[in-house]
């Protein structure tokens, strides 16, 4: 499981183990913190077509669909 912390979410960079649309690569482009500091919005750019998609962050912790940084 990878262990995230949701402060480093900006920025980060993840390979997606089965291509989206074509897609492996994504960068984090923009989270979003309620008033409690829980994320409530996150938005990944895919960095081959620029294509933005709204993801729930949780999903990042599945290693069996991501891993942290480009491979």
């Amino acid at each position: 499981m990878n262990k995230i912390n949701p402060r480093k979410l900006l920025h980060s960079k993840w390979t997606a183990v089965e291509p989206r649309k074509k897609q492996k690569h994504f960068l984090v482009t923009k989270v979003k913190f309620d008033e409690e500091g829980l994320v409530s919005l996150c938005l990944f750019e895919a960095v081959l077509t620029r294509a933005q998609y709204q993801i729930d962050w949780h999903e990042l912790t599945n290693e069996d669909k991501w891993h942290f940084g480009w491979q």
